[in-house]
């Protein structure tokens, strides 16, 4: 019985390896060549740097963005205020008007500060790096949004340093600072002249009857301005805003547009808000036409569209996928350059060397002195194997010149021809 087991083993082994489709050449039917060296050396290069290459690519991950309906219409929105306007916090106030009509009180306060308009040299470094990094962050976001997103933006507006010089000079502006909480609709962030005071049955005014018109100067920057929670990647495009005027009755316009944002990458996990915004501003004056409330004016709307921006990477079957297709690819592309190669330089030798034989050929035949043994010397150095070969099979038929393989040992090949075999 054991050995019968053995035989059908033997035999399933045998139907396994006729079933193999890589057979194995011996290494004595093997040839090595130069060229051959010098291609598997440059494939061997080329493999290593586009494998690099791929896990470069597979260990960055890939944005995705994703559009919906915000389905939380009645949540509410943080609104996130560092600004500076050129006037005393005593002339000045801040609310909000929304669509509900609710009392600003509602919303929470920001905090005034009396300050100095003009910075000092570190807060004007400050405010002008700010400055010039969100412009660029303006100009080129779409270029750059994917790096934005993958290192981990984050803003450096976080506050304004303290003054570090000593100045007499009073305060000559207020800054409003703080975050006020209020309903995810369209709504109106002002500042304007004047406390304002509560309207029956809602809303509110500014009273500005004690004010003088050179009390009035809306010049102002801001420093921060944002809507939700701070987030990395976010870029909010009013920071660095700086607005100087001459004239006293001036009104600014800002137009917001905010988008509701979930963000899911390796730095932040986070569902808030960014921003689009544009601008206009003009100067008051009733006798020309242009008619308003000077002031300070951020008219927001939210948008019902979101935006979901997820992070991620390249499944593990389709980097595999894309590793075996360049290994593969690149050695079935090398075998095929090293026979092109190979037989362009056997076909440009070939000639090459032929052309010497036949010169060589014509030489001899004119000394006659020459022996038939160094003819056939010629004949047998022929480096085309296959002409070589054809030139030898004819010869062997007509009997003019027996091949060597076939001569008995010791026996060399006759020196004259037989005038016999023309006749």
């Amino acid at each position: 019985m054991s050995g019968l087991r053995q035989r059908r083993q033997l035999s399933a082994m045998k139907i396994v390896q006729e079933l193999d489709a890589f057979p194995k050449v011996p290494d004595s039917y093997q040839e090595t060549t130069a060229t051959g060296g010098g291609i598997s050396l440059l494939t061997f290069v080329l493999i290593a740097i586009l494998v690099i290459s791929e896990i470069r690519y597979y260990m960055a991950s890939q944005l995705k963005y994703e559009y919906d309906i915000d389905p939380d219409f009645d949540g509410k929105l943080k609104l996130n205020i560092d600004i500076t306007v050129a006037m005393k916090c005593a002339h000045i106030g801040a609310d909000i008007l929304d669509l509900t009509g609710q009392n600003a009180e509602t919303f929470g306060h920001l905090k005034e500060e009396d300050v100095i308009f003009e910075l000092s040299p570190r807060q004007k470094t400050f405010f002008d790096m700010v400055k010039h990094i969100n412009t660029y962050l303006r100009n080129e976001y779409h270029a750059i949004h994917e790096f934005i997103w993958n290192t981990g933006y984050n803003t450096i507006s976080s506050s304004m340093p303290p003054r570090d010089d000593d100045t007499t000079k009073a305060p000559d502006a207020c800054r409003f600072h703080g975050t006020l909480v209020v309903n995810k609709v369209a709504g109106n962030f002002h500042i304007t002249a004047g406390k304002s005071v509560p309207v029956f049955p809602r809303g509110h005014a500014h009273l500005s009857f004690m004010m003088k018109e050179s009390d009035y100067n809306f010049s102002h920057r801001i420093v921060h301005f944002s809507y939700g929670d701070p987030t990395i990647g976010i870029v909010n495009p009013l920071e660095g805003e700086e607005k100087i005027v001459t004239d006293n009755n001036h009104m600014f316009q800002y137009f917001v547009q905010v988008v509701p944002t979930i963000v899911e990458t390796k730095f932040s996990n986070a569902n808030t808000f960014q921003y689009a915004a544009t601008e206009q501003n003009r100067t008051i004056s009733h006798s020309k036409g242009s008619h308003g409330v000077p002031g300070i004016y951020f008219k927001y709307d939210l948008s019902s569209i979101r935006v979901h921006v997820r992070e991620e990477h390249q499944p593990y079957w389709q980097f595999f996928a894309r590793l075996c297709g360049i290994v593969g690819g690149i050695f079935a592309t090398s075998g095929l350059l090293h026979q092109m190669v190979s037989a362009i330089i056997d076909l440009l030798c070939c000639r090459f060397k032929s052309t010497a034989n036949d010169e060589s050929h014509r030489g001899s035949q004119q000394w006659p002195s020459v022996s038939s043994s160094s003819s056939t010397t010629h004949t047998n150095s022929n480096p085309c194997p296959s002409l070589h070969s054809v030139t030898s099979s004819l010869l062997d038929a007509d009997g003019l010149t027996p091949s060597p393989e076939i001569l008995p040992f010791g026996k060399s090949p006759p020196t004259s021809v037989d005038e016999s075999v023309f006749m």
